[in-house]
């Protein structure tokens, strides 16, 4: 392999010198055909029952992946190489291959791409091998990879090149194939149960269906601004109006909100609409989904986030928005004066205006006070209408709502009402958050005239719930960030 020298350049100038190399060769070193290749794994079961210690035997094989350790021995070369089903040790050796080819192995890098062919053997030391007596070069790598044992250390440089981290991190890698199997799992059961997957528009006239602040752009064919949707709700409610009885959407959306250990600006949501369904019904039904995706992809109900164990084992409890409110923060939502609930939240030293209406104040005080120390899962119910303004009214006390809320580890992961579809009630709440938007608050939903028009057609009655998948995720999969729950987060401009 003296041949080609490469002593002292630094590892990215002797990477492009590799390169040019295989350029002088007349070697195209990105060639657009791997060879016939099998799955790792594939070949992997192929060498089951050999024994060790004996001669290359049966048919050919042909593996091609990343090199992740290479080991140049004289006329021997092993190279560990790796697909997305597993990694598989290969053996160049002098005697076996083109002179040419073996002197070219001075050419390669951890982190290239080859392809080897050859009969399988075990080495004496249990390992199953590929005894190559063909290889060529898929992909020759001009960077070098982060450090294959200490991985990437800092927190913004794994986010902005997660591509390179999943390079040299396993455990990383093996979440994100978790969240994929995850969220098949709920799409699988809602399908299961006859939903039916839809898509819905990302630019909307009217931003709607959460209180939350939208991002703005313009589509310059129409002369028009436009929102980047906050929620999937009302597009599949109109929906549920045509006659998808059983619905359900999968799909980012996007809030101008800030950045927290617990939100994304952009995020993965499910939402599903349940015709003839109430927020009653929903909670064996998410119980079901929720078992069904955790158990499905991690194979226990017992999952260990931090110093905790959550267990996910159903039936999970049930508390009303009021007992918990009396419970922790000594107040009754329906006897407590507006004035008086002004005095709790300073008490509790809330940060917040208290200007902002009634039903903000106790959003603010349930989340200081209550919400933090709820840790295993629950279903909190019957929320305040001041809160809950796409929800029907409680029957018997209209100053409550037929809504839940799933609760794991101080978290809200999951929303669902008893929809409303009054038109006329619809109108009116609209009304209500209208004036506290006028009055300041940028996250109050807006009139949304095409909505209650659909309303005017007659919606059945219907269940609907909403959650996002990446918080959920998070929890479940036991990490303390959501961005650590997707592959790229989004985040400010590197600096030149």
């Amino acid at each position: 392999m003296a041949e080609y020298q490469f002593e002292g350049l630094d590892p990215f100038e002797a990477r492009r010198a590799k390169h040019d190399a295989w350029r002088a060769l007349g070697i195209d070193p990105y060639p657009p055909k791997a060879g016939e290749r099998q799955w790792v794994e594939e070949v992997r079961k192929g060498g089951e029952g050999m024994e060790a210690g004996g001669e290359p035997i049966g048919e050919k094989v042909g593996v091609g992946g990343r090199i992740m350790a290479l080991r140049n021995q004289g006329a021997l070369c092993f190279m560990d190489v790796r697909d997305e089903t597993g990694t598989i040790q290969v053996l160049v050796r002098r005697d076996a291959i083109d002179a040419e080819w073996f002197e070219r192995l001075a050419l390669l890098d951890i982190g290239d791409f080859v392809f080897a062919s050859g009969q399988l053997f075990i080495t004496r030391r249990g390992e199953l091998t590929v005894a190559a007596t063909e290889w060529r070069i898929l992909t020759k790598s001009l960077r070098p990879l982060p450090d294959l044992w200490r991985g990437l250390q800092d927190i913004d440089q794994r986010q902005r090149q997660r591509y390179a981290e999943l390079i040299v991190n396993d455990e990383v890698r093996e979440r994100f194939y978790k969240r994929s199997r995850f969220t098949a799992a709920i799409r699988q059961y809602l399908i299961d149960h006859k939903f039916t997957e839809v898509e819905t528009p990302v630019l909307e006239h009217t931003p709607g269906g959460a209180d939350a602040e939208p991002f703005i752009t313009h589509h310059n064919a129409l002369d028009t601004d436009f929102y980047l949707r906050i929620s999937l709700e009302l597009h599949l409610k109109r929906l549920t109006v045509g006659g998808f009885e059983r619905n359900f959407e999968l799909s980012r959306v996007f809030r101008n909100e800030g950045v927290s250990p617990q939100h994304l600006q952009e995020f993965t949501e499910l939402e599903f609409y349940y015709a003839y369904a109430t927020y009653e019904d929903l909670i064996p039904f998410l119980e079901g989904m929720y078992v069904k995706a955790i158990q499905d992809t991690f194979g226990t109900l017992q999952i260990t986030r931090g110093d905790k164990v959550l267990d996910f084992t159903a039936p999970w409890p049930r508390r009303t928005y009021r007992d918990l409110l009396l419970e922790y923060a000594g107040i009754d939502i329906l006897t407590i004066t507006d004035e008086e609930l002004v005095e709790h939240v300073k008490k509790h030293r809330v940060d917040t205006d208290v200007s902002l209406g009634r039903g903000r104040l106790l959003d603010q005080l349930y989340k200081k006070t209550v919400r933090p120390f709820l840790v295993q899962p629950m279903f909190m119910l019957d929320h305040p209408v001041e809160i809950s303004p796409l929800a029907k009214r409680k029957p018997g006390e209209p100053r409550l709502t037929e809504r839940l809320q799933i609760l794991i580890d101080g978290a809200e992961v999951g929303n669902g009402f008893s929809e409303l579809n009054d038109p006329i009630d619809q109108r009116g709440r609209f009304e209500e958050q209208e004036k506290l938007r006028m009055d300041g608050d940028p996250e109050a939903m807006r009139m949304d005239t095409d909505f209650l028009r659909a309303l005017e057609y007659g919606m059945p009655p219907t269940a609907g719930f909403g959650v996002g998948i990446d918080r959920l995720f998070a929890i479940v999969a036991g990490v303390d960030s959501i961005r650590e729950t997707v592959f790229f987060p989004t985040m400010r401009p590197e600096s030149d």
